[in-house]
């Protein structure tokens, strides 16, 4: 983690934490994440919507 945390700024750190909080929420509430937030961390909302059927 410290890796990343040196590659990515502050700013973004954070952006990426509350995008990982934010999916984490919306799934556990059985709700589809932003696809905004499941790009921020790498994920392609299309392979979920797959996975999730």
């Amino acid at each position: 983690m410290s890796r990343m945390i040196r590659n990515l700024g502050i700013g973004e750190f954070f952006n990426m934490m509350g995008s990982a909080i934010n999916t984490a929420a919306a799934v556990e509430a059985g709700r589809q994440p932003r696809p905004r937030d499941l790009h921020r961390l790498g994920i392609d909302p299309r392979w979920l919507n797959r996975a999730r059927s």
